[in-house]
């Protein structure tokens, strides 16, 4: 196991530049996880760390070595890709073995090492088949074999549950943790999708534009977004936002929402708000989905705002409503009752008013006066 530093790492593409500045501390055995939108220098980042693409300035140390101008092959790291890669005419067998044979590993080491992955990875029985003959959760788990036989310092991940189900992919989430938990190798994981991002990460990179916004772990991210982008990239269904101008009244902050209504909504604001925002300012609100209520709950402190139901998704033991406040479109995940057209008739939702999040409607930054 080894740890990898990034300090002030660059990468251009000629004048244009892609990745900007990144500063990144991975702990030994530690599991990370680069998730942002498509585009966002996510991938660039994980292939610079491998080698596949020089760096354009900063530096990259692995285990304590700067490995800026090492070749992919010495720096110890093994690397799985959305694309399985694997040999068709070779077996299970011989395509875990594959980089064991080229490196000249004896025939004992390399059945050792092969028969110590099949096991942990559940592939045993299938040995002896060929990639064609195999699931695309198993052929995946194949291409992870392969990075386990070489007992890397670090494990890199690119997106390996892309080309799965819905279901596959769940079932590989679980695997990949499992892996983790028992091998303690220091892993980095790249992918676009935020629920495996929560997961399986002991800490969350959010990458936006080639910037790094947030590092936290989940539910630290989660519950305290630093900046609007990360409130709207976690979550499924992500936070609401809703633009809006801060107003005062003996000493309390109260969000106008805009609207094209008469009588547009308002939202009284928690009580550390007052002294960290200013009259006229421009905010944007922000309320988890599934922090919404249709019902007075166990939340003492909630407020009444009103709504208009414009579809109703049943999920099974929870539904989403697609509501409009003032004309802003909001979602609120909720219990689904007996009968589920009673949601539409819905005309108002209850707000928790310590659960409410305030961001500068310019910068996107998080208004935050509770310390």
């Amino acid at each position: 196991m080894s740890a990898v530093e990034l300090n002030d790492v660059v990468k251009r593409y000629g004048a244009l530049e892609v990745v900007h500045s990144i500063d990144l501390s991975v702990v030994q055995g530690e599991f990370v996880v680069l998730v942002g939108p498509s585009g966002c220098g996510k991938s660039t980042t994980l292939r610079m760390v491998a080698g596949l693409e020089d760096i354009s300035g900063g530096t990259i140390s692995i285990g304590g070595r700067v490995v800026n101008r090492m070749a992919p092959k010495d720096r110890d790291v093994a690397m799985v890709f959305q694309n399985y890669a694997l040999y068709p005419h070779l077996n299970v067998a011989e395509n875990i073995a594959f980089g064991l044979r080229v490196r000249g590993e004896k025939n004992a080491v390399v059945e050792a090492a092969v028969s110590e992955a099949a096991t942990i990875l559940d592939l045993t029985p299938y040995l002896k088949r060929k990639p064609a003959d195999l699931s695309g959760g198993q052929r995946q788990r194949v291409a992870m074999g392969r990075a386990i036989v070489r007992k890397p310092r670090v494990f890199l991940f690119d997106e390996p549950l892309s080309n799965l189900d819905a279901k596959l992919r769940t079932q590989m989430r679980a695997e990949i943790r499992r892996l983790h938990n028992r091998m303690g190798v220091t892993s980095i994981y790249v992918t676009h999708d935020q629920v495996e991002a929560m997961t399986l990460a002991d800490r969350i990179v959010v990458m936006n534009s080639g910037r790094v916004e947030q590092v936290g772990s989940p539910m630290e991210l989660f519950l305290n977004p630093a900046n609007a982008f990360v409130a709207s990239f976690l979550g499924s269904p992500p936070m609401n936002l809703l633009k809006a101008t801060v107003t005062a009244a003996n000493g309390v902050a109260v969000a106008r929402i805009d609207g094209t209504d008469d009588n547009p909504a308002q939202l009284t604001l928690p009580a550390w708000s007052a002294a960290a925002l200013d009259a006229g300012q421009r905010i944007l609100v922000g309320l988890r989905p599934e922090h919404l209520e249709i019902e007075t709950g166990t939340v003492a402190d909630v407020q009444n705002i009103p709504t208009t139901v414009d579809l109703v998704e049943p999920l099974g033991s929870e539904a989403l409503l697609h509501c409009r406040i003032a004309g802003q479109p909001v979602v609120a995940k909720v219990d689904t009752p007996s009968d589920v057209q009673k949601l539409a008739e819905i005309r108002q939702l209850l707000m928790p008013t310590d659960r409410l999040h305030i961001f500068d409607l310019e910068t996107g930054r998080a208004v935050n006066g509770r310390s």
